[in-house]
This record gives structure tokens, sequence and C-alpha cells, in this order.
């Protein structure tokens, strides 16, 4: 058990966010500036600047256990929006890659990668427009729980799916009304969850009928629904959307090995997934994407390439490749507490390799972010087929943008472009108070977003 103290320091918890990366919980403690029995000390008065003292730490730490963290000193779920940051201010390519390696430990090709994907962002899609918004809207069921999820709300009856849409398109339809009198537009709308069709096909017209009715599409660039899980996909439901204009859905295997399936608890057949991908292109959609886990339990190197050979098959236009994040309220997380820190040699293998064929195969990086608990503490990486973007998945990762996020557990980020700043505007994320107290979340709507726009 190593004894760390940290001096001077305001916010400790960003410093213990990169110690794990190094350590587990079980093998340090964060003690008090009085006491003297310790085996490192950090004070930020002898530092010049912030950076410093996390450079100190990562020095001290990575010669104690022998790690070199590709990400460096970097905790932030954000890179990309850094890597932006820098390279406004300097202009400078060269410049911004050599302050990523040198200063934040980062290496040559994470680097590379949000460097490219900077880049790749700047000329797909350029800043938000004025007076535009990210329209989120969450379906909080599933058919089942995963194994390495924490989400509460899973199987319901049918009558407590409709109580929640009835707030819902109460939700829905202020939120429309509102943004027409404050002159806001939605730029994209994403249907995501959840399973979005654990709901019926009647209930998926109803929701999108409410949506069209509510909100100025006259803007709209992309709208996109999670169809997600295979095993809740159906020919009718996929007619519903497509018949509504909606070109982008997602369907998610996760991993294309029976073995896998079963263990996480995801209850469904790799030909399903094939067989939602023969629907879904029958129905001409213009975007599907689909979803895939490095890291996830019993699964090697090859195991994820073969999904990833087998998904290039059926010819997405995007997938997204996850690190496993082991959520604390997950069933894995009681299973083994330690699962993701012994994922990190086996995920990198996955991840560089994954790449190299996604690459070959003519997709490209667009988006990125990072997560808590993540396998080796990695990166999701999001890649398309040329100008196949998800517009709304690189809005909400640059923060540029106001993203109105309606339903349970919605997070609802306001923009002031004036001060470059977001105010978060939460729903309650419990289903059953979300119905019970939705006019409390439209007021919350009221004073804190459409007040101030």
């Amino acid at each position: 058990m190593y004894k760390i103290k940290i001096l001077n320091f305001e916010k400790k918890y960003l410093l213990d966010e990169l110690i794990k990366i190094f350590l587990r919980p079980d093998q340090y403690v964060l003690i008090e500036e009085d006491e003297m029995d310790v085996d490192l000390v950090f004070n930020e008065e002898n530092f010049s600047e912030k950076r410093t003292i996390y450079r100190q730490i990562y020095d001290k730490l990575s010669v104690l256990t022998g790690k070199q963290p590709e990400w460096g000193i970097l905790t932030g779920i954000r890179p990309v929006k850094l890597c932006g940051e820098l390279y406004e201010n300097l202009q400078d390519v060269d410049l911004t890659l050599r302050i990523l390696k040198e200063e934040y430990y980062i290496s040559e090709e994470k680097a590379q990668l949000i460097m490219d994907t900077y880049l790749h962002q700047k000329d797909f899609c350029g800043m938000a427009p004025e007076k535009s918004a990210g329209i989120y809207i969450g379906i909080p069921f599933c058919p089942t729980r995963c194994v390495y999820c924490s989400f509460a709300s899973n199987q319901v009856p049918d009558i407590e799916i409709a109580k929640y849409l009835t707030a819902l398109h109460k939700e829905i339809e202020y939120t429309g009304r509102r943004m027409k009198e404050c002159g806001l537009t939605a730029e994209t709308i994403y249907i995501g969850g959840g399973t979005p069709t654990t709901l019926s096909a009647r209930q998926l017209a109803e929701l999108i009928k409410h949506i069209k009715d509510s909100f100025d599409l006259s803007q709209l660039k992309e709208f996109t629904i999670e169809a997600g899980r295979p095993d809740t996909i159906t020919e009718e439901k996929l007619a519903v959307i497509q018949s509504a204009g909606i070109e982008r859905i997602s369907i998610n295997p996760q991993s294309m090995k029976q073995h896998t399936l079963d263990l996480i608890g995801r209850g469904h057949k790799p030909e399903d997934i094939t067989k939602a991908f023969a629907l879904a292109k029958e129905h001409h959609f213009q975007s599907i994407n689909a979803d895939v886990i490095a890291g996830l339990p019993e699964e090697n190197a090859e195991d994820f390439l073969e999904t990833l050979r087998e998904l290039l098959s059926l010819a997405p236009e995007n997938i997204t490749v996850h690190c496993l994040a082991v959520k604390r309220a997950s069933r894995l997380k009681d299973i083994d507490k330690d699962f993701h820190y012994k994922q990190a040699e086996i995920v990198a293998e996955m991840l560089g390799k994954g790449r190299k064929i996604l690459e070959e195969a003519g997709y490209i990086p667009y988006y990125m972010y990072r997560q808590k608990h993540m396998a080796g503490a990695f990166e999701n990486t999001g890649y398309c087929k040329k100008d196949k973007d998800c517009i709304y998945n690189i809005r909400i990762m640059d923060e540029h943008q106001t993203i109105i996020a309606l339903g349970a557990g919605g997070i609802t980020k306001v923009y002031f472009p004036a001060e470059n700043r977001l105010e978060r505007v939460p729903n309650v994320t419990n289903y059953q108070e979300y119905i019970n107290r939705i006019d409390e979340m439209l007021d919350r709507k009221e004073k804190n977003l459409f007040m101030e726009v």
C-alpha cells in the first residue's frame, strides 16, 4: 500500500484520476497533509504551472510501476477538443503535435489520432450554425441488462412504457414550442437509450410524429435512431423509421462471438445481427452504425478482430469501437472489481490491429472520446466511410453547441458562446421519477435554458 500526499492542490480528485491509471484503488491511499509517514509527496507550490504536477506524478509512478500510459497525463474525456484548442491558438500541426507529446506525454500514435480526427472534423462540418441545437431523446428501456452496464431500467410492463411516453411527448411538445419562440432550430436529432426499439412499431410512429410536429426541422441535417439490439429490430419498426425519413440507424452487435454474447447477457445470436443488417439494407438507410467493444470477458485479440472482419462483410457505413468501461454498479464490477486493470495489454493489441484493419477497409476516425474505468484507460473511436460522419457525435464532444436532452437521465448542456462555457441542466435519472416530476423538468428547462438563450 503506497501512501501518497498531495499538498496545495485544491482539486485532488483530478490527480487521483491520474494515479488510478497506474495503481488500483487498493494499492494506494491519499493521506492528510499533517501525516509524516508517506511514500510519495506532490506539492503544487513547487511548480510554475499546473501541468507540471501531473508530469511529476506520471514520471514517478511510471518508474514505480513500469507503466507508460499512451494518453500521458490526460484524464479528461475529450482529447480532440484539447487538440483543437491548441491548434486554433498555434495554427501549426507539427507544433501542436509536439506539445501534445512533450507537455502532455501523449504517445506518437495517440497524438496523431486526435490530430487526424480534429482536422477531419474541421473539414467536414466546421463550427455549429448560430442559434442551432442538437436534440437528444432518451428511451431508458432495454430487453436485458448487460453484465458491464449499470443501467437501472430494464424490462418493465407495457403500462410503464406508455406512462413514460406520455411524459416524454409532453416534454417534446414544450421544448419544440419554446425553441421556435426563441429562434432555435434543430441541426441534429438523436434518439438513444437504452434501446429505442424496445418500443413497439406503433409507439415509435407516435414518438416520431410528436417530434416532427413539434420541432422546426427546416435546418435539420441529420436524424438518428439507435435500433441497437438486433433482437428488438423488426421489419415493421424499420418501415416506420424509414417512412419517416430517418436515414441513420445503429445496429449494435458488441461481439459476433456467441460465447461472449451469452457471457455478457446480450440475449441474441450473431445471425440475428446478420438478419437485422439484411432487413435494414432492404430499407435503404443511408448510414448504419455498428458498435463493438474491445476487452470483453474471455475474448482475445483474434476474437475481437474476427468480429470486425465479420462486420466489414456486412458493410456498415460507421463502426464505433468502444473499450470496455466497467461501471461501478455493474454486475461485472461485482464479479471482478479489477477487471479493467487487467485488460490493458490485450486491449492495446485489439485497438492497434483493429484500427489498421478498418483503415485498410476505407474507414477513417471521425470522433473519439474517453471514459472513466475503461479497460487500459484507452479510448472509444468512431470510424466512418467518406461523408458518413455522425454530426451529433462530433458536436456533443466538441462542446460548442447547445445540446437539449429530453427524457429520463437526459443532461441538457447550454452553450454560451461569448464566454465559451456550458451550463448543465439535468433531468432526473429514474424513469418513474421523470414521469411523476415532468412539470419540474419543464420548469428546469424554462429557467436554465430558454430564459438564457
